[in-house]
C-alpha cells in the first residue's frame, strides 16, 4: 500500500530559537487537502536534544514476517546531543502520536558509560539496539546500548568485553549469516564544533568498517577504508539470504561493497563507486569532497540511492551481483556548487557547468540532500536536507535561516531515472515557532530502511 503519512524528526538548534525538538507527522496522501503539510507536531519535553535518527520497535517474534512488519506501533528516538531516549506510540493514533517512555541521559551514562546516541534498530529477538558515537564526555568510543523490546527498559551494553572501536555511527545486520556490520563516524566533542580541515589526519574522522559476530556480540574483523574516509551509512541488501551490503564514506566519496568471502565466516570489501571531488574557490578547502550522507536500497535490491550533501545531487545506481553499480539517474536538489553562489568550480571531472538553484512551489531550496527514504514500491524517493545542526550552520546558513524542506522525487523503476516532483514540498521554514531542521523520515506502513 502507498504510504499515507511520514514521521520526520525536527530540531531547533538555532541560536535565536529556544524551543524543544519535535516529531512531525506529514500527510503523504495526494488526495488529501493537507497533502505535503505537517498535520501534527509532538514536542519533546526537554530542550537541546537534537532528534536525529529514528527506528521501529517490532514485536519480539524473531521472524520479521509480513504480519510483524505491519505492527509498527512504537518509534524509538535516541538523541544525538542529550543522549536521551524517547519511545513514541504511533499505534493508538497514527496521526497524533504520543510519548509513552523516556530514558534520561544519566541512566545511559551510569549504566552503559555511553553517550551521543545515533542509530536504533530492532534485533531478531525483539530488543532494540542503539549505536552510540562516544562516551559521556564526548570522546570517541564505539558501542551499543540495548533496550528491552517489550518494556523499553534500559538493559545495558550489548557488546561483550572486547576491543571497542574508537568511533561509531551506523550498523546493519543479517541474522541468517550471524553478522552485524558497523561504521566509524566521528569523535563527538570535536565534530560538535563544526568541520575543521585541521582535524584531518588527527583521527577525528573514522576510517574503519567493523564486522561483529551477532550471537556472540564480539568484534571479529576490521577494515581500514582509507585515511579520513569517514564511513557513515551501512546497508545490507534486503534479501535475508544475501551476504552483501554497502557502506558510504562521507569524506572520500567512496562506496564500498562488503560481502562474505569464500573462506568460512570471513568477510571482504571492495570499492565499487567513487564520486570525485571538485576543485573549487571560495570554500573552506581547495577541494570539495563528495559528502555521502545517506544510502538507501530499494526493497527489490535492484537500485542503490545516494545523497551527496555537499555537491547537492542524489544518484541512482543499478545493482548487479559482483559487478560495479551503474549510474542510471541523477538530479541536483541544492548543494554548495550552485550557479550564482559563493563557490566557483575550477575543475570538475563530471559536470560541464554549475547546476542551477532548485525552486519548488515558489520556494528556493537551500542546503544539500541528506536523509533519504524510499517507498516500498520504489517509485517515490523522499529527501530532507539537514545533516547535523552544527554543520548545517557552518555550510548552509541560509537553510538554517529559511528552514529545511522535505522533497519527493519520482523514480523510474524500469530504466532508471530521477525527477523532482514540483507539486510536493514540506516547508519547515513556516513552522509556528520559526524555521527548523528536518532529518530522519519513517513510514508506519513500511519503508526501505526497515
Amino acid at each position: 500500500p502507498r504510504e499515507e503519512v511520514a514521521y520526520v524528526t525536527c530540531t531547533y538548534r538555532s541560536t535565536c530559537i529556544d524551543q524543544p525538538d519535535f516529531l512531525a507527522t506529514v500527510d503523504l496522501n495526494p488526495r488529501s487537502a493537507h497533502y505535503g503539510q505537517v498535520i501534527h507536531r509532538l514536542p519533546m519535553p526537554n530542550l537541546k536534544d537534537e532528534l536525529h535518527c529514528a527506528g521501529w520497535a517490532r514485536p519480539g517474534c524473531g521472524c520479521f514476517d509480513s504480519s510483524a512488519e505491519a505492527k509498527r506501533t512504537k518509534l524509538v528516538l535516541p538523541c544525538l546531543i542529550s543522549s536521551r531516549i524517547y519511545v513514541v506510540d504511533v499505534g493508538s493514533q497514527c496521526r497524533e502520536p504520543r510519548i509513552c517512555k523516556m530514558i534520561e541521559p544519566v541512566d545511559v551514562f551510569w549504566k552503559c558509560n555511553k553517550g551521543y546516541l545515533a542509530v536504533p534498530r530492532a534485533l531478531p529477538n525483539g530488543d532494540i539496539l542503539i549505536a552510540n558515537m562516544g562516551d559521556p564526555a564526548g570522546n570517541g568510543r564505539r558501542g551499543f546500548v540495548v533496550l528491552d523490546g517489550e518494556t523499553f527498559e534500559l538493559k545495558g551494553n550489548w557488546e561483550n568485553e572486547c576491543e571497542v572501536p574508537p568511533t561509531g555511527h551506523d550498523f546493519w545486520y543479517q541474522a541468517r549469516h550471524n553478522v552485524l556490520v558497523s561504521s566509524a563516524g566521528m569523535v563527538p566533542k570535536r565534530a560538535g564544533r563544526g568541520f575543521d580541515p585541521d582535524d584531518l589526519k588527527k583521527g577525528v574522522f573514522g576510517r574503519r568498517l567493523n564486522v561483529w559476530n551477532l550471537s556472540c556480540r564480539s568484534l571479529t574483523q576490521c577494515f581500514d577504508l582509507g585515511e579520513d574516509s569517514l564511513p557513515l551509512t551501512v546497508r545490507f541488501l534486503h534479501n535475508p539470504e544475501a551476504a552483501e551490503g554497502y557502506v558510504g564514506c562521507a569524506l572520500s566519496g567512496a562506496i564500498f561493497r562488503f560481502y562474505k568471502s569464500c573462506e568460512a565466516n570471513t568477510w571482504a570489501v571492495e570499492e565499487v563507486i567513487r564520486i570525485p571531488p571538485k576543485d573549487v574557490s571560495g570554500w573552506i578547502m581547495p577541494k570539495m569532497p563528495a559528502f555521502i550522507a545517506d544510502l538507501v536500497i530499494s526493497a527489490d535490491d535492484r537500485y542503490l540511492f545516494v545523497s551527496n550533501w555537499l555537491h547537492g545531487d542524489i544518484r541512482q545506481y543499478e545493482l548487479s551481483r559482483n559487478c560495479k553499480p551503474r549510474l542510471v539517474g541523477q538530479v541536483f536538489v541544492g548543494g554548495s556548487i550552485l550557479r550564482g553562489g559563493p563557490v566557483s568550480v575550477c575543475r570538475d571531472e563530471e559536470l560541464k557547468c554549475q547546476p542551477e538553484p532548485l525552486v519548488v512551489k515558489c520556494k528556493r531550496v537551500y542546503g544539500g540532500p541528506s536523509q533519504l527514504q524510499l517507498s516500498l514500491d520504489g517509485k517515490r524517493l523522499y529527501v530532507t536536507n539537514s545533516f547535523y545542526s552544527t554543520w548545517d550552520r557552518q555550510f548552509y546558513p541560509s537553510m538554517v535561516k529559511e528552514g529545511s524542506v522535505m522533497l519527493q522525487l519520482d523514480v523510474d523503476t524500469e530504466k532508471g531515472g530521477l525527477a523532482v516532483n514540483k507539486n510536493f514540498l514540506v516547508d519547515f521554514g513556516k513552522e509556528p515557532h520559526g524555521p527548523c531542521l528536518a532529518h530522519e523520515i519513517r513510514f508506519p506502513g513500511g519503508d526501505a530502511k526497515s
